[in-house]
């Protein structure tokens, strides 16, 4: 697929996404739904990519959606390009997408992140944040209610209160109220930001196993929804049996011993255990 709204540049093994309709404030549309959902596949699909950063061109990181069909704009029904059949919530396929990317993925918050602009970056593991970025949960202002999943991830990452608190009031807010809230973990001057964010997947890049850091992230993402720690601790056993006979797991404690680099061998593409994925398949209870 070739992109219109997106920038895909990969370097030194870390892929870069960039929202491209600074024109638009890199307005949320159905075209930037399909392109940031076939980049997560091909970014999957190719094992000499680490990490993933998504970004935004120009002023702002995502302003939410686009409103170019007016008062038509979230009624599915009313809309002249509606397909037979649309989910007519394009941020949940994003992040449902997003929620099973088997490589670890870093927001850069370069500007405004408003509506869809901000949800997505919930199914993301890490957000990072410009000093000059603003946040806004505003759809009660807009007449509808959370979209992208953002009912199930924004109260797991900053709490019930202020999720609410957010969503009740629609308003819009600045990068320190985000830190202070929890929604991001640090706060940088814009000139900074990317540099931040490419310290943190050059880390990941250079020191540890991709078929481990797959795994880590879909346990601590899918262990969200676990009613008990049996199932952590079920889960956790099976990936340790697996990991600890593994290539990897010798190398990783070889080259601790002799105070080397690890050289870590196994690809995510065609070396998870034979478990995973154990969410599809529930393969244990």
């Amino acid at each position: 697929m070739s992109y219109n709204t997106i920038l895909y540049d990969v370097d030194d093994g870390i892929l870069t996404i960039t929202l491209n309709r600074p024109e638009a404030l890199n307005a949320f549309n159905r075209e930037m739904m399909e392109e940031m959902i076939d980049a997560c596949d091909r970014a999957d699909a190719d094992d000499d990519i680490k990490a993933v950063i998504v970004t935004g061109a120009g002023r702002a990181y995502c302003a939410g959606a686009d409103l170019a069909s007016g008062g038509n704009t979230f009624n599915a029904d009313g809309r002249e390009d509606r397909e037979s059949g649309l989910n007519p919530d394009g941020g949940g396929l994003l992040t449902l997408r997003l929620y099973d990317l088997n490589k670890p993925i870093i927001a850069a918050i370069n500007g405004a992140a408003v509506g869809v602009g901000v949800t997505m970056t919930l199914a993301m593991d890490i957000r990072l944040a410009a000093d000059v970025a603003k946040f806004g949960f505003v759809f009660a202002r807009r007449g509808i209610v959370p979209e992208a999943c953002s009912s199930y991830f924004l109260p797991r990452a900053v709490g019930i209160s202020q999720a609410l608190e957010w969503c009740y009031s629609g308003k819009v807010f600045p990068a320190e109220e985000a830190l202070q809230g929890g929604l991001v973990k640090a706060v940088y001057p814009k000139e900074q930001l990317l540099t931040e964010a490419r310290a943190i997947a050059e880390d990941i890049r250079d020191n540890c196993a991709p078929v481990s850091v797959a795994l880590i992230r879909h346990m601590m993402w899918k262990m969200l929804g676990a009613d008990h720690p049996m199932e952590a601790h079920k889960l956790d056993s099976r990936g340790v049996y697996y990991r600890g006979r593994s290539a990897d797991a010798k190398e990783g404690v070889e080259s601790f011993l002799e105070k080397r680099p690890a050289e870590f061998e196994l690809q995510v593409s065609k070396d998870m255990p034979e478990f995973f994925p154990w969410w599809e398949k529930r393969k244990f209870s």
